[in-house]
């Protein structure tokens, strides 16, 4: 990892809440408000921004643990700012503290954990997960014949 990386340095990204980050599930949308999962999704993102300058080329950021309290409703049409402050730096681990933020106040806080691993390792495990994936499909598949006879 680069040197410059300190407690108290901080990121934000700013949304505006679409259609297509209203909480749904298999397609039917639910209410018209802005999903979780769309919220934990930009505040990841504005941990890696405070993470990114700092990364080697060999390495990369994952995030490893999240936390996050979502506070109140934000409708579509809503800003969001969502700010990232990294509050400890410990072995290969970045802890940041997250907030957002719609035009009535906080709506959420927490915090995200990123570890920084090498970009070789993180390439060969997918390569293995790829490779068990296929050999899980493929014993499904024979499973699944043997079964129809």
């Amino acid at each position: 990892m680069k040197a410059g990386l300190e407690i108290g340095q901080s990121a934000e990204i700013d949304i505006l809440v679409t259609k297509d980050m209203r909480t749904e599930f298999v397609g039917e949308t639910v209410h018209d408000l802005y999903s979780t999962s769309d919220l934990v999704n930009h505040i990841e993102w504005a941990a890696r921004k405070c993470l990114m300058p700092f990364l080697d080329t060999n390495e990369e950021g994952m995030v490893s643990h999240v936390e996050v309290s979502h506070l109140t409703l934000t409708v579509t049409g809503m800003s969001v700012r969502v700010k990232a402050t990294v509050s400890e730096i410990r072995d290969k681990k970045i802890v940041c503290d997250v907030e957002a933020f719609n035009t009535r106040g906080k709506i959420a806080r927490g915090t995200v954990t990123q570890s920084i691993i090498e970009r070789t390792w993180l390439e060969n495990k997918m390569k293995e997960l790829s490779l068990i994936n296929q050999l899980a499909r493929q014993n499904f598949q024979v499973a699944t014949e043997q079964s129809k006879r």
